[in-house]
Parts: C-alpha cells; sequence; structure tokens
C-alpha cells in the first residue's frame, strides 16, 4: 500500500443497459464527420468508419461497445487524435470512440486522489491542477495531446528528468473491458498490492492505450504523498521556468566538429542522467536538421530559479567544448503555466492542412559510438539525400525516471540517458516515398550492429 494512502477495492460495475443515453452518431453524410474523423496529427493515415461515437460516460462507451461488438465491427478509440501511426485512422475501422467530451478533473475524496477523466488534453490538465492546487503531473509537451493513450503510454515529458513519468504518479485506471462473449463492464485497477487487478493498472503504466479496453478516468496520486488535502497529492509545480534557444551554423560545422558537438552532448547526457542528478531540473532538446536547412537548432528549459542562467551557461558551454559557440542564444523567464500552455510555438506549430511525418525512435544507455555519429552526418549532409524535413533529435531523459525499478511500471526503460528520434515530414505526396526511405534507412543504418533496431541490452533501452 502506497505511503499515506489508503487500501481501496478493487471495482466491477456495468454489464447491465446503460443509465445514460448515448450521444447521437455522427455518420458520413452529417457535416461534423470529416471534421472528427480527420482529427489527426499525421496526414497519410485515413479511417472512414462507419459512423464516430462520442461518449461522455464509461456506461456510455460500455452501450457503445455492445453495440459495436455485438454488430462485428471493429472499434478504436480516440481523444486527442495524436496518433503518430495509423492506429486509429485505419481504412478498416468501422467504428471510432470519441471520448474527448471526458474532461473532468476533481478531487476525489473516497480515493484520496486526484481524478482525471481521459478524453481531457494535457492543457487542460496542466491548466486545472495548477489553478486549483498548485500541482502538476508531469505529463508530455505538446499541450493538445489527449492523455488517454499518452498516460497509458508511460507520458514523459520537460519535467520528466525531476519528477518522472506520469505513469509513476498513476494510483489507478477505470478501464471498459469486453469478455470472450462479448460482454462489456467497467473495472476500476489500483496500485495496492492486495487489489485483484492490480496487473491491470500495471498494464496502463505503459503497455499503450487502447490494448486493453477503453481508458475512461485516471487516478493521481504521487507514492510519496500523505494526508487528504489535494493541493499535496502530487508535486507542486515549479515556481519559474526559464527557456533558451540556441544554434549552430552548418557553414561553421565540417565533419570533425559535427562529431564533436554529437560527442559533446552525449558525454553531458551521460554525466547528468542519473536519478540524483544535480541538472535533473535542465531538460534539451538538440535537433540536428539536415544541412539544407542550414542550422542545428537547441531548445531547453530550467527550472533552477535564481540559478537558471549559469546552468544554461555552462550547459551549452561543454556542448560546444572544441567547436564555435552557438550564436542567437535567446533566454526568457516565465510561470510554468503560461510555459506549459504554450511551450516553443516554433516546434510545436502546425502548417494549415497538417503536415506528413513519420518518427523512429529510441532510447539510449550511452552516447553514438563514432561509427553512429558517422551514419548520422552521412544521412544529414550529403546532397543526395535531398529530404528538406529530415533531422535527429535528442531530448535529455533519464533523471528521476531512472529512479523506478525497470519492472514497477510497464515502462522498462528505466537506464537511458537520452530519446533519439530519426524524423522527416513533408507537404507534397509525391514526396513520401523518398522521405519514408529516407528515415528507414537512416534508422536501419544507426543500429546496424543490432539488426537494424535497438535491441534492449547493455547499449540500448528499446523504442
Amino acid at each position: 500500500m502506497r505511503a499515506g494512502g489508503r487500501s481501496r477495492r478493487l471495482g466491477v460495475r456495468g454489464s447491465g443497459t446503460s443509465s445514460s443515453p448515448l450521444i447521437p452518431k455522427i455518420v458520413p453524410y452529417d457535416p461534423r464527420y470529416r471534421a472528427v474523423v480527420d482529427k489527426r496529427c499525421n496526414k497519410p493515415f485515413a479511417a472512414r468508419p462507419d459512423y464516430v461515437q462520442l461518449v461522455a460516460s464509461a456506461d456510455q462507451v460500455e452501450s457503445a461497445l455492445r453495440e459495436a461488438v455485438s454488430a462485428g465491427r471493429r472499434v478504436v478509440v480516440t481523444s486527442g487524435g495524436h496518433c503518430l501511426e495509423g492506429f486509429v485512422a485505419d481504412p478498416d475501422v468501422r467504428v471510432i470512440l470519441d471520448i474527448s467530451p471526458m474532461k473532468r478533473v476533481y478531487f476525489d475524496a473516497e480515493r484520496g486522489a486526484v481524478a482525471i477523466e481521459a478524453g481531457a488534453t494535457v492543457r487542460e490538465v496542466f491548466r486545472a491542477l495548477s489553478e486549483r492546487w498548485g500541482t502538476v503531473v508531469p505529463l508530455g509537451e505538446y499541450p493538445g495531446v489527449g492523455i488517454g493513450g499518452h498516460v497509458a503510454g508511460g507520458a514523459f515529458g520537460f519535467l520528466c528528468r525531476q519528477l518522472g513519468l506520469a505513469a509513476d504518479h498513476l494510483y489507478a485506471v477505470e478501464v471498459v473491458t469486453v469478455d470472450g462473449n462479448g460482454r462489456p463492464s467497467t473495472v476500476v485497477a489500483t496500485c495496492e498490492p492486495s487489489d485483484a487487478n492490480r496487473e491491470l493498472w500495471w498494464a496502463h503504466t505503459g503497455g499503450g492505450g487502447g490494448n486493453f479496453g477503453v481508458v475512461t478516468r485516471y487516478w493521481f496520486r504521487s507514492l510519496d504523498a500523505a494526508g487528504s488535502d489535494p493541493a499535496g497529492l502530487l508535486p507542486r509545480t515549479p515556481e519559474s521556468v526559464t527557456t533558451f534557444t540556441a544554434e549552430w551554423s552548418w557553414v561553421n560545422l565540417d565533419e570533425r566538429s559535427f562529431h564533436r558537438l554529437v560527442a559533446n552532448h552525449g558525454r553531458w547526457s551521460e554525466l547528468n542522467s542519473g536519478a540524483d542528478s544535480p541538472n535533473a531540473s535542465l531538460w534539451s532538446l538538440l535537433v540536428l536538421h539536415r544541412k539544407q536547412l542550414g542550422k542545428i537548432i537547441i531548445r531547453g528549459l530550467t527550472t533552477a530559479g535564481a540559478a537558471a542562467e549559469r546552468q544554461i551557461d555552462d550547459y551549452l558551454a561543454s556542448l560546444s567544448d572544441g567547436i564555435a559557440a552557438p550564436q542567437g542564444r535567446e533566454t526568457a523567464t516565465t510561470s510554468w503555466l503560461d510555459f506549459a500552455l504554450n511551450p516553443f510555438p516554433d516546434l510545436f506549430g502546425m502548417p494549415p492542412g497538417g503536415v506528413s511525418s513519420k518518427v523512429k525512435d529510441a532510447l539510449l544507455k550511452q552516447r553514438l559510438t563514432v561509427r553512429q555519429v558517422a551514419v548520422a552526418y552521412d544521412y544529414l549532409a550529403r546532397a543526395d539525400h535531398d529530404v528538406m524535413g529530415g533531422m535527429l533529435g535528442f531530448a535529455t531523459y533519464g533523471g528521476r525516471v531512472n529512479a523506478v525499478a525497470p519492472a514497477a511500471t510497464a515502462s522498462p526503460g528505466r537506464s537511458a540517458i537520452f530519446d533519439m528520434a530519426c524524423s522527416t515530414g513533408w507537404l507534397d505526396a509525391r514526396e513520401e516515398v523518398k522521405n519514408l526511405s529516407w528515415v528507414r534507412d537512416f534508422y536501419r543504418d544507426l543500429f546496424a550492429e543490432t539488426g537494424g533496431a535497438p535491441v534492449p541490452g547493455e547499449t540500448y533501452d528499446g523504442a
């Protein structure tokens, strides 16, 4: 049982007739259909379901599942619409359950935890927690992401190095499941050792959204939380956030200095990824853009308060050791909430009509080898790799994430120093094949020694 927590009995309810009528279906001839179905962040994937069912409660999810399953229709669930692959936007999908109407954030006195419905977005959660209780759950970066699938995938973000994953603060989950006879029921599973369905809670700490049922609600309470005051159940919001950006021009980077920059970043990450690192308050994203874009950009933040400027200076000095100093250095200090509601607008901005993209990431326990840096230089600098949107990104990781045992949650990557991603984006559909080939070949060649993928072991923590 959690320190300061209370033992709660697993609840199973439902399987009968819903007590609340369903919202009318959104069908193809409905003027809302295209807007709801096309609520996705990656253009190449498209679904044309028989209907979209908006749901506002677990009872309504049960009713919707009962109808769809009895008719033999394939069902998927969406909240924010930010799946990067075609798991929701798939032409074989016949029914989309949209849980975005479920947005309540409130203190559940019975469970002694903060309840958050799974249709809420990161933005809505950050605002509600900060304004009501001055607390935070360390969710991910983009404010528009729905937490339904995000938390179930583990959820790392700007504050993960100092607070861990959002899933590390998950006390309980409400899930609508369907048994072998097609009967839906609503289950509440907690982290309590005595809970008969504790494994269902565990599965939702990194096992992925939609794999075990439809999540309708989460309850959050930190492991070390005590008492019943909701203001003391989760981490306090940072007193301030200082952001920074800087860049290196490709004009000033030859292959030697490129190697040095990547090695410097890797060395700093190795030295500062421990659970008790004094630099856990600093998070950064180093983006190595294709040479034709002209620059390499680093963005980051620190919550170190009065020590922020010195910490940033030391960090950028470590990265530029032996090469030209970065240009265009800018810093700004603001409140946590102001930052979290609109972080790095140039990074998360979306062109009208959306964009097509492909991302392949990996968790690394060590810096890149000399061979891997050479591969990166080749894919980013060679003129015949004509992929304008191609990039390689490094998001600092570790810190309090690495303080949790790998088996404690379904997020086993607890030894990584950074999350690395090969990615590309394109606007013209005619560029798709070229871009996909580039990112897949790049990823394969980076991990050639382990069969083209970051096989978990001494060097990699999976993907």
